[in-house]
């Protein structure tokens, strides 16, 4: 699991830490952002936060994104699986990033032609799959 000069031992940290901040805001019934993420990673961890101002930052995030999704998988199996990963979006932005769509292709979860209404369907069915999971509130989702 070692890459983009973080030990396995960080990816772990990261990881875990990772998954339980989105299964908290799964049961919150709400969303997040790569920002917010970042912050509550590096506070958490104590780890130091992806430069999102490098390419390579990004892709670490994304690399990130994807464990989590993995790791959930093994921890909670669902029938469809769902994407811990839905509830991260831009800042600003009212979608997921194309690195969940991507990861959901790969996944073939998603067909690889998808259309963007295909795609937000999929992604608004994640969200609301992911809340139901984890208890949130019908008002809050």
């Amino acid at each position: 699991m070692p890459g983009y000069g973080r030990a396995d031992s960080e990816w772990e940290l990261l990881v875990d830490t990772g998954r339980d901040f989105l299964v908290e805001r799964a049961k919150l019934g709400k969303v997040t952002s790569y920002t917010e993420l970042n912050v509550s990673l590096a506070r958490r961890t104590g780890c130091r936060s992806f430069d999102f101002e490098r390419a390579d930052e990004r892709a670490a995030m994304g690399h990130l994104l994807g464990l989590i999704v993995e790791r959930d998988q093994e921890s909670a199996p669902s029938d469809p699986p769902l994407m811990l990963s839905a509830l991260v979006n831009y800042l600003d932005a009212n979608d997921a990033g194309p690195g969940f769509y991507q990861l959901a292709k790969e996944l073939q979860l998603l067909p690889v032609s998808a259309s963007k209404d295909e795609k937000f369907s999929f992604w608004i069915q994640q969200m609301k799959g992911l809340y139901q999971r984890h208890g949130a509130s019908p008002a809050a989702a």
